[in-house]
């Protein structure tokens, strides 16, 4: 199988009869290997020197897009952030800028 789609849980040309329904997860773990931020509107910006590490954001993001080592916030996995906005909402500092992707 190539580099490309070592991944893919079903093989590229698979007839459809043989595929799995959607939305069933077939192994533990596999997520990460999904990128799906690529469809947002939307992008949060972290702007780090606003931010005091409350961590308020962290459990709220509904993708687990918010990065953390070492109980402080380093930015945002874009890769898979659907820029729902709940992080800049969260915020009570307004360590987010949220401005359409592309910018």
């Amino acid at each position: 199988m190539s580099k490309k789609h070592e991944h893919d849980i079903v093989p590229a040309y698979t007839p459809w009869k043989d595929t799995t329904p959607g939305g069933v997860v077939t192994e533990s773990g596999n997520a990460n290997y999904f990128k799906t931020g690529d469809w947002r509107a939307m992008k949060p910006i972290w702007n780090s020197d606003k931010c005091k590490q409350c961590l308020l954001c962290y459990p709220v993001c509904p993708d687990s897009s918010i990065m953390v080592k070492d109980k402080k916030m380093t930015g945002i996995d874009y890769d898979h952030c659907k820029g729902c906005g709940v992080c800049v909402k969260t915020c009570p500092f307004n360590a987010f800028d949220f401005v359409p992707e592309g910018e």
